[in-house]
């Protein structure tokens, strides 16, 4: 993985602005730790930060081709997993490669297919391409949306990057915040609205869509959405073209020239992905496979049974780790150092987010980086299966907005009553939700229960794991390790997309359908665990830390975050005994700590940033 950032402007010489670009391209360097490069034109600037994964020569970036007299410029952060394909269809065609890489593959594809290279590319990328010849900038991302990309038009200058960061870099950027971006970060939570960059004018390109930016401005298009169609396989075919789809995704995304492994919770997802990396281990004889779980120290002192969290992992994955073999590696935090990390956090997302299953996640790649350039890990599993209780509880399968919106009730009484007014907030909230739902690709012959349940799954899919691969993405790449997720593969993703409900959710169990594929392949008490979500800390120490932060807040008047949060209702807040305050349906996304950490990360966020708010 990499980091890639661009400034083009059609008013000026860029050759004489080298400065501000390397300052942009500088913000990224985590994300590419190895090497870093910069290409200027008069009006086309690149830069590139990289993590060398494959081909550690030929790879180098901004990477320059010349075909019969036209150049072209790529800078690229991602993989592409059907190279072999690929290539030989390039060869085909006439092309000559001279790397490895799928820097090339994709420049070279650019250039024989021009925008339509994109179908032919299997993978998870974020690139652009400058037309020298053309003056055209062709941008785009993948998919699923796996790997990040902003952008912005301020005056005569188009910039983009892979990070917000890289374009708050750049001087004519200000970090203004809106009325919509003060309701996505109060209302929408970590959970924003696709396209969406909360600072004022910029945004982000959604997963699916390509950009062409020349002279005649901005124009955005989609190559690839989810298409709905009548799912024709019985059960056992279904079951089997999902073990064929995830063990293909699987081989594939286990290429690698560097050191490469697993994270192993001992959950269903995890251990099907590790279980199937072992095979390949064994039968490519490439060793050992490393895997890796995570928890908090003392937490078998403090962990509590509830409905979200049934069991700890730690046995789970000791189990399935002595059952493929692997050599396993258990990172234990600590509760001060979560806690300490917390802005650090903040501060790779460029905005408040998931608080402390930010911060773990942060702590935890940091540990595997020490071992391993590259992991996959079992994200989004939950949202193309139907994992969470939502798709379950008929309550909330019929509450008529997003799954997840008991989070945004909760938030609004600590909204101050000026913010309330402006953003209006149940109004934002409902507005998006309808928004989404008119995306939703219908079927004519779906039955009400049906429909909603694509309803459900598309709002899980395009809503809910953003946030998800978000927080992976930036966690991850502030230490340069890359992060591969299987069950995000697009083939597979379209196949369960139009597999029945009744199918899904078979044995009336959560991912019911993968349980029932992967019977076979795991022990019987993993395929049986019930979902246990990624784990918090339970220990009373983070929380007394966390009171302590929000009380010097209260005690402190010029705080920024009450100017967003009403003071009074925080403190009133903060005056219950909140080692017996239980939130309702804040479950595994959000509890009293949680909702503490994320004001303070509002707070630092706001002051580190210098947000101005208009």
């Amino acid at each position: 993985m990499c980091g890639i950032t661009g400034w083009i402007d059609f008013t000026k010489d860029l050759t004489r602005e080298r400065g501000i670009l390397q300052q942009m391209n500088r913000t990224l360097v985590s994300r590419g730790p190895d090497a870093g490069g910069t290409w200027f034109s008069p009006h086309a600037a690149f830069g590139h930060r990289r993590l060398i994964v494959i081909d550690p020569e030929g790879g180098i970036q901004p990477m320059v081709r010349t075909v019969e007299g036209r150049k072209f410029v790529i800078t690229y952060n991602g993989e592409i997993y059907n190279m072999g394909e690929l290539r030989l269809k390039l060869l085909s065609l006439g092309h000559s490669l001279s790397t490895r890489s799928d820097t090339e593959l994709i420049l070279t594809a650019y250039i024989e297919w021009g925008e339509d290279c994109l179908k032919y590319l299997n993978g998870i990328f974020a690139f652009a391409i400058w037309d020298e010849c053309r003056q055209t900038c062709f941008m785009a991302r993948d998919r699923i949306g796996v790997k990040p990309l902003f952008y912005t038009k301020i005056g005569d200058s188009f910039l983009f990057g892979s990070e917000l960061k890289s374009l708050l870099a750049h001087p004519f950027v200000e970090p203004v915040i809106d009325d919509e971006g003060l309701a996505e970060l109060l209302v929408m939570g970590p959970a924003r609205t696709p396209g969406c960059g909360v600072f004022k004018d910029i945004y982000e390109l959604r997963p699916g869509q390509f950009l062409r930016y020349g002279r005649d401005g901005i124009k955005t298009g989609t190559y690839w959405e989810l298409t709905s169609r009548h799912h024709e396989d019985n059960l056992e075919t279904t079951a089997h073209k999902i073990r064929e789809l995830f063990q293909d995704a699987i081989k594939r995304q286990l290429v690698s020239d560097v050191p490469i492994g697993t994270m192993l919770s001992g959950g269903l997802d995890s251990s099907a992905i590790s279980a199937c990396a072992a095979k390949v281990f064994q039968e490519e004889k490439r060793g050992i496979l490393h895997t890796f779980s995570v928890d908090y120290i003392d937490n078998d002192k403090y962990f509590h049974v509830n409905e979200f969290q049934p069991n700890s992992d730690a046995p789970w994955a000791e189990l399935m780790a002595d059952r493929i073999g692997s050599e396993h590696h258990t990172v234990l935090l600590d509760n001060f150092e979560l806690f300490d990390s917390l802005i650090q956090a903040m501060e790779a997302r460029d905005l408040p987010g998931m608080a402390d299953v930010d911060a773990s996640l942060f702590l935890f790649s940091r540990e595997i980086r020490k071992e391993m350039t590259v992991v996959l890990s079992g994200e989004c599993a939950d949202e193309v299966f139907g994992g969470y209780p939502w798709f379950h509880r008929e309550e909330m399968v019929n509450a008529d907005t997003f799954p997840w919106a008991h989070l945004v009730t909760k938030r609004i009484p600590f909204i101050s009553p000026e913010i309330k007014a402006r953003i209006r907030p149940m109004e934002y909230a409902e507005a998006r939700y309808q928004e989404a739902l008119s995306e939703v690709p219908r079927l004519s012959e779906d039955n009400a229960g049906e429909a909603r349940m694509r309803e459900m799954f598309y709002l899980n899919l395009t809503r809910w794991m953003p946030t998800l691969l978000d927080r992976k993405d930036r966690m991850s790449m502030a230490f340069g390790l890359e992060v591969r997720v299987p069950f995000c593969d697009h083939h597979l993703v379209e196949y369960v997309w139009n597999i029945p409900w009744a199918l899904k959710k078979y044995g009336n169990r959560e991912k019911g359908l993968l349980r029932y594929a992967f019977r076979d392949l795991l022990p019987k008490e993993i395929v049986e665990r019930k979902k246990s979500p990624y784990p918090k800390t339970h220990h009373p120490d983070y929380l007394r830390l966390m009171k302590k932060q929000i009380r010097q807040l209260l005690d402190t008047p010029s705080a920024p975050l009450f100017q967003v949060l009403d003071r009074k209702e925080v403190e009133n807040f903060m005056n219950q005994d909140l080692t017996q305050l239980h939130l309702p349906w804040f479950g595994q996304l959000m509890n009293v700590p949680a909702l503490l950490a994320y004001w303070w990360q509002l707070n630092e966020w706001m002051k580190k940033y210098k947000v101005v708010i208009k």
